[in-house]
């Protein structure tokens, strides 16, 4: 077994509007900022017991740990469970259970006005504010966002630990074909690299986030994300402008992911096990030797 090369990601306290175009966006480097939400009503106000009393009768769709399998389409949940019972089981202890992409629009709206718009030279899209919920001991699958969007993430409640990777690490990292993940089966915390080598070549960045904390996570950046509390987590997103990165954007969006699913569809496992096979034989092949 291994483990992953990491540094520390940079941490501010409070930052400029110039100095965080000069220093990290221009140049697409990834920054926790501290004091971001200091002026938000949610960070004082925002924990599990605040969230569950607004939660009401609504139904949301939960996912774990496990790999998608067959012809399970990708995107699947795996449970649906009212987001009040959910919260109780994130007071109680571990649970790999998450709800993914809680759009907070249309779903709990008044959170809206415990939250800013930062000014930091991100034109963020104020249509798609969306949540993420994680018990202790959950952890999301390296990914990177399907939109590529520049990300602002902002966590409260406990703390949990994120693995960062820029673009230019993909071809370490045994990315599924048609997908913007990596191999479910590696374990990111202690890989196999006897079986995937190119992972000794992979460079991350680390940092842990606690209450209020924000994440600057450039486009195209893979997370890998734990929680060590049970927590949440809201997104801010600044849609890409580039026509080149655009042209990505609608091609995983209009293209790769109706593929893949009609693809699991027709062939199921077969389909899995022909991709996955042949993706990791061709990274080791050429990125698997010292």
């Amino acid at each position: 077994m291994g483990k992953i090369k990491t540094t520390a990601i940079d941490r501010v306290s409070n930052i400029s509007k110039e100095d965080f175009i000069k220093n990290y966006y221009k140049p697409q480097r990834p920054v926790l900022i501290e004091n971001l939400t200091m002026d938000w009503n949610a960070r004082e106000k925002w924990n599990l017991d605040y969230i569950q009393a607004m939660a009401g009768d609504q139904i949301v769709p939960l996912y774990n740990n496990e790999p998608t399998k067959g012809k399970q389409n990708s995107a699947a949940p795996v449970m649906e469970m009212k987001l009040y019972d959910y919260l109780e089981l994130l007071k109680k202890g571990p649970t790999d259970l998450r709800i993914f992409f809680f759009n907070i629009m249309d779903k709990m709206p008044q959170l809206l006005q415990d939250i800013k718009y930062p000014d930091i030279g991100l034109k963020l899209f104020k249509r798609l504010p969306v949540m993420f919920f994680g018990g202790e001991g959950s952890k999301v699958l390296p990914h990177y966002d399907m939109d590529l969007s520049d990300l602002l993430h902002f966590h409260f409640h406990g703390n949990k630990s994120v693995l960062l990777f820029s673009p230019e690490q993909t071809k370490y990292l045994y990315k599924v074909p048609y997908s913007v993940h990596n191999l479910e089966t590696i374990n990111m915390d202690d890989p196999d690299v006897a079986t995937y080598p190119a992972l000794k070549r992979a460079e991350g960045l680390v940092v842990e986030m606690k209450h209020g904390d924000a994440l600057y996570m450039p486009s195209g950046y893979w997370h890998y994300i734990k929680y060590l509390d049970g927590g949440f987590s809201i997104t801010l997103r600044a849609l890409p402008r580039r026509p080149i990165v655009l042209l990505k954007m609608l091609k995983n969006i209009l293209l790769m992911r109706p593929f893949e699913n009609i693809m699991r569809k027709l062939w199921g496992e077969k389909w899995v096990a022909y991709k996955e096979t042949r993706m990791v034989r061709n990274i080791n092949k050429k990125y698997g030797k010292q």
